[in-house]
């Protein structure tokens, strides 16, 4: 989990075909451990969110998170990305008033940008208000994770040329009141 949460390691090479994967045994567990039946590089990469920007064990009931993209950063892809929330305990969907379990390009539209163009993307437990509302994926009122999904990735991608922006907590850090 170490090389994973430091992007020493990514999806791609945990998942892929018996030949691609030979005898690493490990990466094949930790492939299946973290989502069985896992695409081939050149199809998707799966990006995990796990701890922070500061290495601490993501967890709403103690801090609110954003996920900041430049404007022009979001990941190059010939199909689409998707950001998916689950709960840290269950490993499952998270349920929430919204009905709202994952944030994708399909909806770039919807998303409220800042004056520069950039998405910011606001992960908590209570609701952020109008706002950022567009922009909210919500989270248990725990430990949680998020995987990143980057279907038909583009060269920048598969090169890693391309980094996944880092989880920072809010800069208030403490969690919102609003609901």
């Amino acid at each position: 989990m170490k090389k994973i949460n430091t992007d020493e390691i990514s999806s791609g090479e945990m998942f892929g075909a018996r030949d691609f994967l030979r005898d690493n045994y490990l990466y094949r567990y930790a492939g299946a451990k973290l989502g069985l039946y896992g695409n081939s590089r050149q199809d998707a990469l799966y990006f995990g969110y796990f701890v922070d920007a500061n290495h601490q064990p993501l967890d709403a009931s103690k801090s609110n998170y954003e996920l900041h993209f430049p404007k022009g950063d979001l990941p190059p892809t010939k199909a689409f990305w998707s950001l998916t929330m689950y709960d840290g305990k269950t490993q499952l969907l998270v349920a929430n008033p919204l009905k709202r379990y994952l944030l994708n390009s399909t909806m770039l539209k919807s998303y409220k940008y800042g004056p520069d163009g950039s998405l910011t993307l606001s992960i908590s437990h209570d609701n952020p208000g109008p706002a950022k509302q567009p922009n909210w994926l919500p989270a248990p009122d725990g430990p949680f994770y998020c995987v990143f999904r980057v279907y038909l990735p583009g060269d920048t991608v598969l090169s890693g040329t391309w980094k996944k922006p880092q989880l920072q907590p809010s800069p208030t850090s403490a969690r919102a009141t609003t609901n």
